[in-house]
This record gives C-alpha cells, structure tokens and sequence, in this order.
C-alpha cells in the first residue's frame, strides 16, 4: 500500500493547485484563530480590482468616523490615472479576508490576504504609503501580482488615517493634534497616528506581522507554505520593506521599496527639509516663480528638485497645496509634541535646535533605517520626488546601506572570513529620470515620468534574482521613456534631477 500512497501524494504535488477544489475560508479562519477580530472572508470570482467589491467603499468600516478609512481613494494614491495603471487581461478567482489584528491593544491594526485559486507557490507582502488603509496597494502591486498568481497581502501600519477636526477655521482649532493641510487652507485634520500608543516603532511591527498571519494563512488554504515571500510597498510603505530586509530574513526573501522615507535622527530627514520648503514657498510665488530668486534658491538648497512651471501652474505649488505642511505637523506632532506648531511656526522649525530641548533625536533614532540589508533589495525612486528628496532619501539609504556593508566586510576581514562574501545581500538603487513622488501630477506636467512600471519590473528581476541566481541589473539611471537596462546608458546616478 505504501508505494500506492506515495505515488497518489507526487501526483496531488505535480497537479496545478487551479486544478483542485479553491481555497476555503473555513481553513484559513480555523487555522488563523484568535489572531484575527472581525474578520470578513468571501469566496471571490476575480481578485483584482475590476470586481468592485475587491477594494470596499469608502467609510465603510462600521465604528469609525469619515476618513478614517477610505479604501478606494488609497489605492488611487500611488497609482497613476485610470488608462496607465497595471493592465488587468483577466480574471483571477479566490479568496479574500480583511480582519482586524487581535493583538494590537488599539484595535485599529489591520490584515488583508488574496489567496488565488491558481497559486503560483509565492507570497506577496505590501507596505502602505502614508497613513493609507490596507487596500492602498490594490491598483499598483495587487492587480499585478494576483494575475501572476502570487498570494497578496497587506497591512496599515497599525493605524487608522485620519478624521476631519473643523473644514472652516483660520486659526488653530481647540484639538491640540489638529493639522491644517496648507499654509492658506482653513481644512483640519487629526490623524490617528499622533494619538498615545501610536509611535512610528510600530510600522515596521505590523509589517512583520503581517507576513507572518500571510504565511499561516498561506499554509492554511494551499496546504503548504509559500516557496518564497516578498515585500513591496512605497513611500512609508517602502520605509516598512526596508526595515523588514534588515531585521526580518527568516520571514523574507527579498524586497522592492518604491521611493521608500528614509529616517534617521541625523540630518537631513524630513523635519530638516520640510520646513525651508514651507517658509521659502510664498516669496517663490511673489517672485512670480523666479528660478533665480533667493527663495528658488533656498528650498532646492534644502533638497528639492527643480520646479516645474506651466503659467499659474507649478510642481512645487501642488507639494505645497497637498504634502508640505501637513506631513511637517504629522510628524512633529509625534516625533517633537511639545513644540508650539502654530505659533512657533512650521516653516521656521529648526530640527537642530530641537535637539537639545526635546527627545526628538531619539524619537527618530527609535524607528531609524540602519541600510543593514539582510534580503536582497531594490530602491525605485525618482529624480523630481518633491516630498523626499531623492538625495536626502533614496540615494541617502543607498549610502547606508554601502557604509554597512562596507562595517560588515571590515568585520569579516578581521575574523579573516573567506566566505564574508557568501552572505551578503545584493542592493540596487534604480532612478527614474523625471518621476517623482505622486505618479497623478503627471496630469498637470506631461514631463514627468511613471514610476509604477518601474518598481513592477524591478520586481520582476528581483523574483529572478533570487529564484534564478540572474545577477541584478547595476545601479542606474533609467532615462525618459526608458527601461532598467543590463547594460545601461548611466550607470550610477541620473547627471541631472530634471531632463526636459
């Protein structure tokens, strides 16, 4: 009989998982347990997002105030307009669970997992950029990986975005954590994230959480673990995949982070950057957007790329309307509380100063990248990111990451190691000419580039790296209209931040 059996387990293995019965939710639920509250799981007919109820409806989470949770607008964040997103050519059966992690005192932790039928044996695990819910990915790496047959995953960083604090104050509103979203704007926000029991520690956390409820549940519907997980995410999103390479391998194979926020309690970093942007930008206006004048000339000496101008219209404007201000008061908020944030000023905010009269060194010191890489991984970023600074951020990890290597070969040579070599994960830094951090500004200013299909093919390539031993393509800087080339044009940085 034993021959029998053995012989009817490699056929089960050799058949296609799309030829069995598809995944249940009873199994993944079971196996999943109390790890999860308020779970919701459906047997789907297409994971991807041309099913609507793959992304929920905005404010659609019972319990919580209006925009707190807002599903479709995060996955139109970091995706390009609808016509350049990842083609969709078919549909993809499965099943879906999104669920509260049970575990996180707050209750505002949340899982999401995509198990296709037809399963390719991997596992996918996403950041999400900003303050964004789950579905934050859904246009940009969900749609791309569930046609690939790769089981998805996603989380929120442990915390809910935000709710509206008044929509029509010109000063301050009575909420201590409020944040107003522009220097002229009269809208306020406060976001969860600045509440107690939300430091920023916990990003990283929830990111390892997630991959490991993924990888149980993964088990729990396919019968066996995945042959090899990945992590992906952008922005904030892309600062959680780099700290899952170095400080979770046994979970990971490698990682793509797509113009990930580079965090150090050393300067520059984005409490040193913002606030020359937010002070210089008025007297840039009154200029009438003089490249040349002393205000130009102090926010690009701050770290930003060039500004765009079509008429009234500039790139610059658009950070200012949308990202300046309020992510300046999102972070000084949690990482410096005790500074007067509208009266002492946004704009004139001195990191340095700071130092020695508040905690916030350590405050960033707690969640710092440290480039100790332990995965294979890429950084897709580019030259007109007018949020992080692609000096300050992308190529200031990949520095990081070459000053640890550079500690560990040291280390190795003095223990005289002559396998030092064998363990040492590859980086790659992959600039975009022209991209920069919101791939929808590509609207208002065709001169922009698309970073999206980038980071999807360095993904691509990472997967053949580590599956195939394919050696990475070098660092490089990708031109207009280009690709990530074996043998590229410029190798290392891109020679300029804008190319007309």
């Amino acid at each position: 009989m034993f021959p029998t059996i053995r012989s009817a387990v490699l056929l089960l293995l050799l058949i296609p998982f799309s030829a069995r019965a598809g995944v249940i939710c009873a199994d993944v639920l079971n196996a999943l347990g109390n790890q999860l509250a308020d779970p919701s799981c459906f047997q789907s007919t297409d994971l991807t997002t041309n099913n609507p109820q793959t992304t929920p409806d905005d404010n659609s989470l019972p319990g919580v105030p209006p925009g707190a949770f807002q599903p479709k607008t995060d996955r139109a964040v970091i995706a390009p307009i609808a016509g350049k997103r990842t083609p969709i050519t078919k549909a993809v059966p499965g099943l879906q669970l999104d669920a509260r992690i049970a575990s996180d005192p707050t209750g505002q932790a949340r899982f999401l997992l995509r198990l296709p039928d037809d399963w390719n044996g991997r596992l996918v695990v996403a950041g999400a950029s900003g303050t964004r819910s789950e579905f934050n990915g859904d246009f940009a790496w969900s749609d791309y990986v569930v046609q690939q047959g790769y089981a998805y995953a996603s989380q929120n960083k442990g915390v809910l975005n935000l709710f509206v604090v008044t929509a029509n104050s010109a000063t301050p509103p009575a909420d201590p954590l409020a944040c107003r979203l522009n220097p002229s704007s009269v809208f306020w926000v406060h976001f969860f994230d600045n509440d107690p029991g939300q430091p920023f520690t916990r990003w990283a956390e929830f990111m390892i959480k997630a991959a490991q409820l993924a990888r149980d549940g993964v088990k729990a519907g396919y019968g066996r673990s995945p042959r090899f997980t990945y992590a992906v995410g952008t922005s904030n999103g892309g600062y959680q995949v780099r700290r899952a390479v170095e400080t979770a391998p046994e979970l990971l194979d490698g990682g793509v982070d797509w113009e990930g926020t580079f965090v150090d309690e050393h300067a520059p970093n984005l409490l040193t950057d913002l606030p020359p942007a937010i002070l210089n930008f008025p007297d840039y206006v009154a200029s009438k957007f003089d490249p040349d004048s002393t205000a130009a000339k102090k926010i690009r000496g701050a770290g930003y790329p060039p500004d765009i101008v079509s008429e009234t219209a500039s790139l610059w404007g658009l950070y200012n309307g949308s990202f300046w201000e309020v992510t300046q008061c999102q972070w000084q908020k949690r990482l410096d509380p005790t500074y007067d944030t509208y009266v002492s000023g946004t704009g004139t905010y001195n990191y340095v100063s700071r130092l020695s009269v508040s905690d916030v060194g350590a405050q960033f010191a707690a969640f710092a990248t440290t480039g100790k890489i332990r995965r294979p991984l890429i950084t897709v970023a580019g030259t007109m990111d007018a949020l992080l600074p692609i000096d300050h951020h992308a190529r200031a990890y990949a520095r990081r990451v070459a000053a640890a290597s550079k500690q560990k070969r040291d280390d190795d040579d003095d223990r005289d190691d002559r396998h030092r070599d064998d363990d040492r994960p590859a980086y790659r830094l992959y600039e975009i000419q022209n991209g920069n951090h919101i791939e929808t500004f590509q609207v208002a200013f065709p001169q922009l580039e698309l970073i999206e299909p980038h980071a999807q093919r360095a993904f691509d390539l990472l997967v053949n790296q580590v599956e195939h031993n394919v050696p990475l393509p070098p660092d490089q800087c990708v031109p207009r209209g280009k690709s990530i080339a074996d043998s590229p044009a410029q190798a290392g940085h891109c020679a300029s931040l804008f190319a007309p």
